[in-house]
């Protein structure tokens, strides 16, 4: 370590640390290394946001109603790598040309915004949700404890605790995580959990054959968290569906009973509010009857559905949701908040979701703090760093209100139902004029 005054040379005879730190009388150099100058030049680096920002706002936000606008500049992959020059070399590159990056970046993108793009999951843009992530992106927290995220954290409080209302329980817990299909898994692991508790620290070696039971027209995120956790995709029994895609309640049964004289060990229904492909509502309550029968965790993917629960028009295709024991729901689908926004919700309120997952990391979610450390929710979670979800969803809901997201809803469906009849239509037409 060295202090080296003003207009002093290094001894190999390079730049003085004073030269390249002008407004600092003395300059702490260890290991060649500068500690009491700026890590990066700040005001070409505000420059660069704002240049940014205008870039974005004007080939991003302003032209994602235009339908003057391509949905996509589209290019094959070899050609593409050519234009967005994608070598990472030892020098930085300038200003200019770090914004010229960013134009090719939006000009060669899908533009999923646009009214004009059709495919899963999207429904357009939010600005609300928008802004949000805007600010998510700026602040940087990370969603564990209350000391480093306190906004954050209560945001995601309040969202959870509503969402949880409209499912119709009276209490509840819950958690934010990465996409439905984590929120899946978490539901298995939970509920593997509840039927042997043990399995958190003996492992798997003493359980006997589990077995899981889903629908035929379920997500293919039940076979990967199967093998994921150990349970084997073998042992994920799917369940025949009718012509609609609505799993069957009696076949389901039929299943069970089989299980359990083969001798294994059933566990966990998931229903599915909201198939991927067909768009079907599982019967929710002839579901949890069995359930209820048999002793089984009833868990139900309503990541795609889920959002009707906020229409009065249209919640009775989630009938029996509020008898579940868990529930994925995604608000960045059908309310727009903006990808990624999950959010996986449990009836329990014993902290069940807490001695799952928990490894009370003591460096981090220490019992002695100056606050209530029941804020610190993070050690229910798989992850640790965790992004601020619920704030994208709480600022559009602040926006909109309950009656606006309601009005998504019904907007989404009623535009379902006017793309069929368009189809019903045309059908018709077309038949009549083979005929004629």
């Amino acid at each position: 370590m060295s202090l080296l005054p003003d207009r002093e040379r290094a001894p190999d005879g390079d730049i003085s640390p004073q030269e390249m730190v002008p407004s600092r009388k003395n300059v702490v150099l260890v290991d060649g290394v500068i500690l009491n100058g700026p890590a990066t030049d700040v005001k070409a680096g505000e420059k660069f946001v704002e240049d940014a920002c205008r870039l974005i706002m004007e080939e991003v936000v302003l032209k994602a109603t235009d339908i003057n606008e391509k949905v996509c500049e589209w290019r094959p992959p070899e050609e593409l790598k050519r234009l967005l020059d994608l070598e990472l070399r030892d020098a930085g590159e300038p200003h200019h040309r770090l914004l010229q990056r960013c134009q090719d970046v939006i000009r060669y993108s899908v533009k999923t915004n646009h009214p004009r793009f059709f495919n899963q999951l999207y429904a357009g843009l939010d600005y609300y949700s928008l802004v949000a992530r805007f600010m998510t992106e700026a602040l940087n927290p990370s969603v564990y404890t209350y000391e480093v995220s306190p906004v954050f954290l209560l945001v995601e409080e309040a969202v959870l605790k509503k969402m949880i209302e409209f499912i119709g329980w009276k209490e509840g817990d819950g958690i934010f995580n990465p996409g439905g299909s984590v929120s899946n898994m978490y539901a298995m692991n939970l509920a593997r959990y509840k039927y042997c508790p043990d399995i958190k620290e003996k492992g798997l070696s003493g359980l006997p054959r589990l077995i899981l039971f889903t629908s035929a027209e379920c997500h293919y995120s039940m076979k990967k968290s199967a093998s994921f956790l150990g349970i084997g995709t073998e042992n994920v029994c799917f369940v025949e569906t009718d012509g609609r895609g609505k799993m069957i309640p009696e076949e389901l049964e039929k299943r069970v009973q089989k299980a359990k004289k083969e001798g294994a060990a059933p566990f966990l229904v998931c229903a599915t509010s909201g198939t991927t492909v067909l768009g079907a509502f599982d019967p929710l309550d002839e579901i949890a009857d069995i359930c209820e029968r048999h002793g089984l965790w009833l868990h139900v993917d309503a990541s795609w559905g889920g959002s009707a629960l906020m229409s009065r028009k249209h919640r009775r295709l989630l009938q029996g949701i509020h008898r579940a024991d868990s529930v994925a729901w995604n608000p960045h689908k059908m309310l727009m908040a903006g990808i990624q926004c999950c959010a996986f919700l449990v009836k329990d309120k014993s902290d069940l979701l807490k001695r799952c997952y928990s490894a009370n990391a003591s460096y981090l979610f220490q019992q002695d703090k100056f606050y209530d450390v029941s804020y610190d929710t993070g050690d229910k979670s798989i992850q640790c760093s965790r992004r601020p979800d619920a704030f994208k969803f709480w600022l559009a809901w602040k926006a909109l209100g309950t009656l606006g997201l309601e009005e998504r809803v019904n907007r989404a469906l009623a535009l379902s139902r006017y793309l069929l009849c368009l189809c019903v239509r045309g059908s018709l037409i077309g038949s009549l004029k083979v005929r004629l």
